[in-house]
């Protein structure tokens, strides 16, 4: 075997072993390669209908992705249960975007939420901050306007509609203000009473729970990017806005019962 090919074979040698422990390590990947895609959260990826099911969309931030595929399990055979395919944030994403998650087929129930994106603090950058260090991405008449706005265009859809209220911020949350989701569930409860649409109080529910632990105290506030463990009976995670996965499964229960009440009967049935 002649040197050159000798020397085409190690260089290809060489690539099968670095390049893939350059991407493991989360390293730069070598100039021409593309980096690896970061993983699509399952309740981000599209799924195919059942036929003659009703249609279920699910419209919100991480809370709900994080009961959008215990809420399809539940109504397997009931329901085709969607997300849009990615986060959807604040108001202003909401009122940019709403026509893309509709799409151009019908709906017949929507279940929607708005809140803990609009109340959350960020610097210029984009970046959560305390909230002396930035600004608040919609102020609570701003979130009125905009939910109404969002409340007004889904109506058009002639879909049942159901509004979530935002769950609690727990205290020692990062760009956020503990209990700022009051304020922002008052006025969502406003806008809704005004335009007819049924609330399921996922925040009410969330808060009674909560208000029956003794409120964990600021000395055990993790240091930054960690997590602190939850104690028993506890459905949200200390100094954060998101679930245990039993909290998950209550939310999940909620969000299906006040769905099955709007559903109507599967074609043929």
């Amino acid at each position: 075997m002649n040197l050159k090919r000798h020397l085409t074979i190690y260089a290809a040698l060489l690539t099968a072993l670095v390049v893939p422990a350059c991407f493991a390590q989360n390293l730069e990947p070598a100039p021409g390669l593309k980096a690896p895609a970061k993983p699509v959260d399952p309740s981000l990826v599209e799924v195919s209908d059942v036929p003659g099911l009703p249609r279920v969309l699910l419209i919100g931030d991480s809370i709900s992705m994080g009961y959008t595929l215990d809420v399809r399990a539940k109504l397997k055979g009931l329901a085709n249960v969607h997300h849009p395919a990615e986060n959807c944030g604040p108001t202003e994403r909401g009122l940019a975007r709403l026509d893309k998650w509709l799409g151009t087929n019908r709906w017949d129930v929507i279940h929607f939420n708005f809140g803990l994106h609009d109340l959350k603090y960020l610097d210029d950058k984009g970046n959560y901050v305390e909230p002396d260090k930035g600004k608040q991405v919609a102020p609570p008449e701003v979130y009125r306007k905009n939910l109404r706005e969002i409340a007004l265009r889904l109506q058009k859809t002639g879909a049942k509609l159901i509004f979530a209220t935002t769950t609690p911020v727990p205290p020692g949350t990062l760009g956020r203000i503990a209990g700022d989701e009051r304020p922002y569930n008052k006025v969502a409860m406003e806008v809704m009473k005004q335009l007819g649409i049924p609330v399921d109080d996922l925040g009410g529910y969330v808060e009674a729970q909560q208000l029956k632990l003794p409120p964990r105290p600021a000395s055990e506030l993790p240091p930054k990017g960690k997590h602190a463990e939850s104690r028993p009976r506890e459905i949200q995670l200390p100094f954060n806005v998101h679930f245990t996965p039993d909290g998950y499964e209550q939310l999940t229960a909620l969000v299906v019962a006040s769905i099955e009440k709007e559903l109507p009967p599967a074609a043929g049935k």
